[in-house]
């Protein structure tokens, strides 16, 4: 049986480092129900976090990494500056593509740093509002799997955890439906096969506007595992209403 699992991705939120320790606190101080639990604060807050968190159930993950350990690399966080601080580290969020220019190839030589540092790699899919429009979701993501896999070492990925997280659905309110969502699982894991990996142990998440409101059809959805939670895991009572679902 798979591990439930939630991670609340806080961005670029919330405003000061005080702020983000009390709501790693309240998060830890709701039950959990059996789910697996981890937050991902900004970078300036991780060390805070993760000493407020330390003793804890609740993972800390970062939000990115460089694939690089050390260099001339402004503004970046390799992956040894995260041990003892975070147990993974998100990889290839469509925000980070897109802001950061992060294409497959870059996606990929993160992901290889990460699995061989002994870091949790948490890796992003997903298709664009154009991809999905012309029905070509399963593949995009199938094809995502097969490039940002390609040579990271297998034996690094056994604790990999996939998010499935549509780009038109993140922030918009309009979350994908449960069959969506279960159609690109299935896809997801056809490609891990197809990588070598032992597919049915990979937790599959699903992300992109996911509530309280909405996440009662993903919970129960073939193939989903649990949740990359944007902006309602900013909201501790609303979070552990997600987390709650997938127990």
């Amino acid at each position: 049986m798979r591990e439930r699992l939630v991670v609340g991705n806080w961005k670029m939120n919330p405003p000061n480092i005080a702020d983000a320790v009390e709501l790693a606190r309240a998060v830890a101080a709701r039950p959990h129900g059996g789910v697996v639990v981890g937050v991902a604060p900004p970078t300036i807050a991780l060390a805070a976090v993760a000493d407020a968190l330390r003793g804890r159930d609740i993972a800390v993950y970062a939000q990115d990494v460089h694939w690089e350990e050390r260099g001339a690399f402004t503004s970046q966080i390799a992956a040894s500056m995260l041990r003892g601080l975070a147990t993974g580290t998100i990889v290839g969020h469509s925000e980070v593509r897109r802001d950061q220019c992060d294409d497959d190839a870059r996606v990929a030589k993160k992901l290889a740093r990460v699995a061989e540092s002994g870091l949790r790699p948490l890796l992003c899919v997903g298709e664009s509002a154009a991809e999905h429009g012309a029905g070509d979701a399963t593949a995009v993501v199938a094809r995502q799997i097969e490039l940002d896999l390609a040579g990271a070492s297998r034996r690094g990925l056994e604790r990999l955890v996939v998010a499935y997280e549509p780009i038109w659905a993140i922030g918009t309110g309009n979350p994908a439906t449960a069959d969506h969502a279960s159609a690109a699982a299935r896809a997801v894991r056809a490609a891990l096969k197809r990588a070598g990996l032992d597919a049915d142990i990979v937790p599959v998440l699903y992300g992109g506007s996911v509530s309280a409101r909405s996440v009662a059809e993903f919970a129960k959805a073939d193939g989903i595992d649990g949740a990359l939670v944007g902006g309602a895991s900013l909201d501790p009572d609303e979070f552990a209403a997600i987390v709650r679902a997938f127990g």
